[in-house]
């Protein structure tokens, strides 16, 4: 880890696949959630046919996302496995299209490397890995020849965690930025996700929310997925369906704690907590001369 302290709101580029980067840091960016699935634990189902998973990636990106996250395979627990036959038939498609319809970024969300390598021939932009690297290290391979931005994303699950949760993502973390330097990725190309609600109970998630800032002793950017996460319903008392007001305030909080990217099912809503936050920024920065 380099000695200087990273500066979560100062201009940063973001390198990418097919010669794209984004810049973050001033300003957040919303990557929307596209679940081409039937069994997604918020909105499974609603755009599992290409065309209509299509559609709302476009509605998506007139409500203000800047990048479109595009996943065959439902991470919650307790769902259906699938094949990577079947995850393909899913999403290509969909980012093929995608490709040729705006110029919004393209993330594939996905595991496996094989599936990650076609998902950039077809056009996305980054990968975006809920096992961090460490389910099929061959991924970070994939990343590295193409050019593709990297999301590497903290789990719990199938492991044996640390008590404290800061301690847990940098023994998780550090051990995934192994696997992408021994790969060949650049560290420009990288950005790291805590993983809220893998395998962690409403008090690790609100911990990990309070202890935010320490996280940027990796000296990355950091992606946020709070969005209809089941410790907000915990919090709330109310469905998936009912927590982007809930949502909508972690985004804030966040937001105002250094996260660059957020990862969200109603961009709407969290486009305007962003605006609020980044014009609290910017009247804090105008006000101290930095």
């Amino acid at each position: 880890m380099s000695s200087k302290p990273f500066a979560p709101f100062l201009p940063l580029a973001w390198k990418l696949a097919h010669d794209r980067s984004l810049v973050l840091g001033p300003t957040g960016v919303l990557m929307a959630i596209i679940n081409v699935t039937p069994d997604s634990f918020s909105d499974g189902g609603r755009h599992n046919e290409p065309d209509d998973a299509i559609q709302q990636a476009l509605r998506c990106v007139e409500a203000g996302a800047g990048i479109l996250d595009i996943g065959g395979e439902s991470t919650r627990p307790g769902a259906a496995l699938v094949s990577a036959a079947e995850e393909q038939d899913r999403i290509l498609p969909v980012i093929e299209a995608l490709a040729s319809k705006t110029s919004a970024i393209l993330s594939v969300d996905t595991y496996r490397a094989e599936t990650a390598r076609f998902a950039v021939e077809a056009g996305a932009h980054i990968i975006n890995d809920v096992h961090g690297l460490q389910r099929e290290p061959e991924i970070a391979s994939v990343a590295a020849r193409t050019g593709a931005g990297l999301c590497i994303m903290h789990t719990g699950r199938d492991r044996e965690k640390l008590a404290d949760v800061i301690d847990d993502q940098f023994l998780f973390l550090n051990r995934s930025l192994e696997i992408a330097a021994e790969a060949g990725v650049d560290r420009n190309r990288i950005v790291l996700d805590p993983g809220f609600g893998f395998a962690k109970d409403t008090t690790e998630n609100l911990e990990l929310m309070a202890r935010f800032p320490e996280l940027f002793a990796l000296n990355l950017p950091i992606l946020a997925g709070t969005s209809r996460k089941r410790f907000l319903g915990a919090v709330t008392d109310r469905e998936a369906d009912q927590r982007d007001a809930a949502t909508a305030a972690t985004t804030a909080i966040l937001r105002l704690s250094g996260a660059a990217v957020f990862r969200v099912h109603n961009v709407a809503i969290n486009r305007d907590a962003l605006l609020v936050s980044d014009a609290m920024l910017s009247a804090k920065r105008q006000g101290t001369g930095r």
